[in-house]
């Protein structure tokens, strides 16, 4: 299939040959849902801990006597039940949170994704992206050229000048297409993308 491509102006240029297979899937949802999820769980850093009845500071004396009180008998403050006492099933720092996807479906969950992206018009493929100062005016107006305000670009290579004028500005998001991962493909409006971009996912992914 042939992906139109534009210039930095928004003018039309010579099309690219894409592979079907990666941008000509059918959209699977579940299968997206999964990956995406996958992602998400996977960089988690699992740093939330709790203390357990032991672990709390509180005093060993018993709050009141066993009988003769007509409340509940209770041995200590530390209990899960009490105000201020220790979890019964406390999270702790080793907790695992990773969830396995296989190869196949990973690679299967991005082409839905990139798909999808592109019969929805929100996938753009540009001959090529540079500024040649590191200003972040540069880049901005390069970004109002293309009639964008906000949007994920993806290269093959990120050089200095790119990452350093690109950096400060709010809704926009520069990486290589190595680096490329389901949550930001779906959480941007509009995916620009160079041409030696996609080659390089068409050889990850394809």
């Amino acid at each position: 299939m042939e992906l139109k491509v534009i210039n930095t102006q928004g003018q039309a240029v010579e099309g690219l040959q894409a592979s079907e297979s990666l941008f000509g899937r059918d959209y699977n949802e579940a299968l997206v849902h999964q990956v995406v999820t996958a992602y998400l769980a996977n960089a988690r850093s699992g740093n939330r801990s709790q203390l357990t009845r032991a672990e709390v500071h509180h005093a060993t004396k018993k709050p009141w006597r066993q009988k003769g009180t007509g409340r509940a008998r209770s041995g200590m403050t530390s209990s899960p039940v009490w105000r201020g006492g220790g979890r019964a099933f406390p999270n702790k720092p080793d907790e695992n949170f990773s969830h396995k996807v296989n190869r196949k479906m990973f690679r299967a969950g991005m082409a839905a994704i990139l798909s999808q992206l592109l019969r929805d018009e929100r996938l753009i493929v540009v001959d090529s992206l540079t500024v040649e100062t590191p200003k972040t005016k540069e880049f901005a107006a390069l970004v109002k050229s293309m009639g964008l305000e906000q949007g994920l670009f993806i290269t093959k290579e990120l050089d200095e000048n790119l990452y350093l004028s690109s950096r400060n500005l709010p809704n926009v998001l520069v990486i290589e297409a190595q680096q490329v991962d389901p949550y930001s493909l779906l959480r941007f409006k509009k995916i620009v993308m160079t041409r030696e971009a996609v080659q390089q996912l068409e050889e990850q992914w394809a």
